[in-house]
């Protein structure tokens, strides 16, 4: 039998469920890319195990996104730039410490 067991599949679908997705409203539009129409309202929508059921609500795409991905890390504290070597080409390489 080659069929894989049963509890390596329920653990795969089971770690699915709770996946958000944002929806676009009005139209005929389902799901679709989310650069299409960027201003139109949202549906937030969960996974739960069977079906999309409803789960909140955005006013556009950028506000979607903030609902869908959370910024969990900090911002890099900004240094100073690496000093360059000489040329002024773009591919110009940073220097070695010395």
């Amino acid at each position: 039998m080659d069929d894989e067991p049963l509890s390596q599949w329920a653990e795969r679908r089971d770690a699915k469920i709770g996946r958000l997705r944002a929806v676009p409203l009005g139209g005929d539009t389902g799901p679709r890319g989310s650069h299409l129409n960027p201003d139109t309202p949202r549906a937030i929508q969960r996974w739960n195990g069977h079906t999309w059921e409803p789960y909140g609500f955005a006013a556009n795409l950028a506000e979607a996104k903030r609902v869908l991905f959370p910024s969990t890390e900090v911002a890099p504290a900004s240094g100073p730039a690496p000093k360059l070597g000489p040329g002024t080409g773009r591919r110009r390489k940073p220097q070695a410490p010395r």
